[in-house]
């Protein structure tokens, strides 16, 4: 295992006896270990570790060290410059094996392992020369295994930070900049959020900030549109089942709360919700266990719970659809997510965002807008949200243009101030160069009526009802349409 593999040691001893005794005792091993350097001061090695860090593995340590800096202090110190260092302390202190008390006080401190100097009679090695020497192996072993647990959690770190580039709120104005000062607060603790708003808003957005903002960040996330699952099978896929619990369960199936145990559960659309589900989600979060179909014993899981709604809650506790012990256990701190229109401000930041981000996706150059182009998307109602937003963005930069004209705008905005052969919903008949067959055809009108109903409702629901499609009828569409 150390064959290729050199440990650089560095020695902290003020008696010359000592050091020629560890010097002996390490000497049978020195194609594998070396001491680089020898101070007989703790705090000139303590200096010296600070800019020669990277060229230590081990440090050897005399407990009853001269001068100011010694014992545990001494360890601390190094502790505070490099945590993956490896202390081994030696001491002359006669000591009670049973001594627990000094051992527990020297690996609070940060010590690997410790041993006595030697009894009366060894003059030439260190007391248990055989156990040392494997302790220097040991320890070295530890630092490069704590190393590796550095650069895991330094990627998992960057991995979380690129997750928090992509997934950031833009925006400037008041509400927003509240908005991301409320974020912050929230992380900081494991407290239930409901966040409220219009559909399209970014209440999915926030609670992805607020999660890999919190302690959980390297826990999974897990989002469910409550919305988008039949009645039927919610129970089973939020708290799963096992093989046998019913015909055709030839399998044990994780729910979502098993998911995300350690992390962040993300329930959108909570409203939504049956109220037989709604009294298994009390039970979680009241007990932190979840009951699974075919499972006589109750599974404990320890989960964050962020939910969102479009609709006013109170009055669909008023209305004995949604119950109210779970709202209260739901709603401890509620944030709002402001509708497009009321943060006009923000609208041409989340312009420029959009274009430059969907134009490299399309492999497109990022058209500029005019003037008044700028003026039109400002001043549009936005129903949708910054979801409509994204979409007309993409239209924008599919239009081919390099200016936006207020014309352009308008037409991707679906709005339409001059007579030619198109739909209402500015579906365009192709040039005859350009004529595709009636079945894309048919793909394309679709796919644009459907985003058209979408961004005018409050909710996937509300879109569904007015397309006169279930739920998950509805889900399947917008997948086979390519839709996000």
């Amino acid at each position: 295992m150390f064959e290729n593999e050199h440990i650089r040691i560095l020695l902290i001893e003020d008696e010359d006896f000592d050091v020629n005794r560890i010097q002996r005792t390490l000497e049978p091993f020195s194609d594998r270990m070396k001491i680089i350097k020898i101070f007989s001061d703790g705090s000139q090695a303590v200096n010296y570790i600070k800019d020669a860090q990277d060229e230590i593995d081990v440090i050897i340590m005399d407990f009853q060290i001269s001068g100011g800096l010694m014992g545990e202090d001494l360890i601390r110190e190094i502790k505070n410059v490099n945590r993956t260092l490896q202390i081994i302390v030696i001491t002359k202190m006669t000591i009670n094996l049973t001594d627990y008390t000094f051992a527990n006080a020297l690996l609070r401190a940060g010590a690997f392992w410790y041993c006595t100097k030697y009894p009366g009679d060894i003059d030439n090695f260190i007391y248990q020369p055989t156990d040392f020497v494997i302790g220097v192996f040991n320890a070295y072993q530890k630092k490069k295994l704590e190393m590796e647990n550095v650069k895991s959690n330094e990627k998992i770190e960057k991995n979380v930070n690129d997750i928090l580039r992509q997934n950031r709120i833009i925006g400037e104005s008041l509400s927003i900049k509240k908005l991301k000062e409320d974020i912050i607060k929230c992380a900081e603790s494991d407290i239930a959020i409901l966040i409220r708003g219009s559909s399209g808003t970014g209440k999915e957005l926030v609670a992805y900030n607020i999660h890999y903002r919190s302690k959980r960040k390297f826990e999974n996330f897990i989002p469910i549109n409550c919305g988008g699952i039949p009645n039927d099978l919610i129970e089973s896929e939020l708290f799963g089942y096992e093989k046998g619990a019913f015909t055709g369960a030839d399998k044990r199936k994780p729910g979502l709360f098993e998911l995300a145990n350690n992390g962040t559960i993300f329930l959108d659309e909570v409203t939504e919700l049956g109220l037989n589900a709604q009294v298994k989600l009390l039970r979680v979060i009241q007990d932190g266990e979840l009951e699974k179909l075919g499972r006589t014993e109750k599974v404990k899981v320890n989960v964050r719970i962020i939910s969102a709604t479009n609709k006013n809650i109170e009055e669909e506790v008023n209305a004995k659809r949604f119950r109210q012990d779970l709202y209260y256990r739901l709603n401890v701190v509620s944030l709002l997510v402001p509708d497009l229109k009321e943060r006009k401000s923000d609208i041409q930041l989340l312009l420029k965002y959009f274009l430059s981000i969907y134009s490299l996706d399309m492999n497109r150059a990022v058209p500029q807008l005019s003037e008044d182009a700028m003026d039109t998307l400002i001043n549009h109602s936005w129903q949708g949200n910054v979801r409509e937003l994204k979409n007309v963005t993409q239209r924008i930069i599919f239009s081919g243009e390099k200016i936006i004209t207020r014309e352009v705008a308008f037409q991707s905005l679906g709005i339409l101030n001059y007579q030619q052969n198109e739909g209402s919903m500015g579906v365009p008949f192709p040039n005859y160069s350009e004529i595709m067959t009636l079945k894309d055809f048919e793909k394309n009108a679709r796919a644009k009526y459907f985003e058209y109903v979408r961004s005018h409702s409050n909710s996937d629901t509300e879109a569904a009802q007015k397309l006169g499609l279930a739920p998950p009828n509805f889900h399947r569409m917008r997948r086979e349409l390519g839709i996000k």
